[in-house]
Parts: C-alpha cells; sequence; structure tokens
C-alpha cells in the first residue's frame, strides 16, 4: 500500500500561514492551531490521515518514500499533538512525556506503526537520522517552534524528496534563524550544536553545512569566518495568532 499523503497537503494549504513576504525568513512558518482545533472536520482528516499512516508498512516503500513516510508523519503527529492541548505558548510545555524532568510531547508514545509504538523521539532519532543517515532530516521535521525550519508548504514526497531537503536547507540555513551575524560575529541555531555529530561532529563541520547552502549573502559574510561564536534557539510556538499580533 502506498501512502496518500494528499489529506496533509489540503490540511497544509488551510491552515498554515506564511509570514509577509518582506520577512526575509526572520520568522517560520505558522500554523493556525486555533483555527484548525475550531474546525471538527479537519481535526477528523488529521487524525484520519494519521491513521492511514499507521495501516501502512513502511518497509514496503522505496528508501525515498521511507524517508518521506516518517517527515510526514512526525509533522503531523506534531500538529495533532499541539492543537490536542492548545493554547499552549511553547511545545515544551506539553510536558506528557514519561519521566520526572521530561519535558514536551517528544517521549510518549503517540504512534503505532508495524507492529511499534513509536514515539516523536523514536521517530527522528530512533528512524530517521540513524537509518538515513542525512543531516537535511533537521531542516525537514518540524518541532512547532519559533527557530525550527519551516514547516513545508506541501508533504513530502519520495519522488521530490531529494529537491525538497535542499530547499529546506536552503530556506533555514539563509534565514536568521538558522545563521546570522550580530556584531560581526556568528551566531548559530542551536539545532548545529546539539547535533553536531550529524554534521561531521565538529565546528568546522557546521561552517561547511552553512557554506554548502549559503546565498550570495550569507556567503560573502562567511568568507574568513573561522568559529560560531553562539548557538541560540527560540522555543515559542509557530501559532498564527502571535503574527495576527505583531501585524
Amino acid at each position: 500500500m502506498t501512502p496518500d499523503h494528499r489529506p496533509w497537503g489540503a490540511l497544509l494549504q488551510s491552515w498554515l500561514v506564511l509570514p509577509p513576504p518582506d520577512d526575509g525568513g526572520a520568522a517560520p512558518h505558522f500554523v493556525d492551531y486555533a483555527g484548525l482545533k475550531a474546525s471538527e472536520p479537519d481535526r477528523a482528516a488529521l487524525a484520519a490521515y494519521i491513521e492511514s499512516l499507521e495501516a501502512i508498512d513502511p518497509a514496503a516503500l522505496s528508501r525515498d518514500e521511507q524517508f518521506a513516510f516518517w517527515v510526514n508523519l512526525y509533522n503531523a503527529v506534531t500538529v495533532q499533538v499541539v492543537i490536542d492541548h492548545y493554547p499552549v505558548a511553547s511545545i515544551r510545555d506539553i510536558s506528557i512525556s514519561p519521566g520526572l524532568f521530561a519535558r514536551g510531547p517528544w517521549g510518549k508514545k503517540l504512534v503505532r506503526v508495524a507492529g511499534r509504538d513509536l514515539s516523536l523521539d523514536d521517530i527522528e532519532h530512533g528512524i530517521l537520522r540513524p537509518d538515513f543517515g542525512d543531516a537535511r532530516v533537521h531542516y525537514a521535521v518540524n518541532c512547532a517552534s519559533w527557530s525550527c525550519p519551516d514547516l513545508a508548504t506541501e508533504p513530502y514526497e519520495g519522488a521530490t524528496l531529494d529537491a525538497m531537503l535542499d530547499e529546506a536547507a536552503r530556506r533555514y540555513i539563509n534565514s536568521p534563524r538558522g545563521a546570522a551575524f550580530r556584531d560581526g560575529r556568528l551566531t548559530a541555531s542551536s539545532i548545529f550544536s546539539w547535533y553536531k555529530k550529524d554534521f561531521g561532529g565538529t565546528e568546522a563541520g557546521v561552517l561547511a553545512e552553512l557554506r554548502k547552502y549559503a546565498g550570495p549573502k550569507l556567503a560573502a559574510a562567511l568568507a574568513g569566518v573561522s568559529r560560531v561564536s553562539s548557538y541560540d534557539y527560540d522555543w515559542s510556538l509557530n501559532d498564527a495568532a502571535r503574527l495576527e499580533k505583531v501585524e
């Protein structure tokens, strides 16, 4: 059985809110969580989409289709978790993970695929990162936060996976959320610190990753840079209500 990601695409079209075009990537793609939560048909559509993926054995898919399957499942479940607990200021406030000091929803078993109960952490750190070995996963999975790479405007698909991952990497790295210069010093997303191992394990590897996807402006700024001065991350929810307040 081949997964049908069109329902997820329809939900993204309905509930994803893009920041102004002159924003320069400073803000993420927002989600209208309040609107989605208030829409009973679309809440049901989201649940049905996730259930449709749970019915599939990803091992029967091609490698690229498997990658797309897991990324779409991760992102859809993340949106579902947020609307189930909305309103919240940050996804880290959804403290449903097991463990006394656990924060956020990432450790809770939320779906069952091919006979396995899986958490968001299981999908990202137990499947996507080790099984595929592609650092671009960090630009594809979305943690519902301001500093996270954008939630894509359309589902990932096996046939277009490589191009979509490259585009996601370029969008993020060339946004101030990915890399920015402040008083001449380079500040990068904490993603590059938390998962440095996936970027070669060294700061030089992180800089190589930034240069690989940098556009002309960022590439010129990175010339001669030998270190990342600081790492930063804003866990505020990527909530469309925040965009409305700014406007």
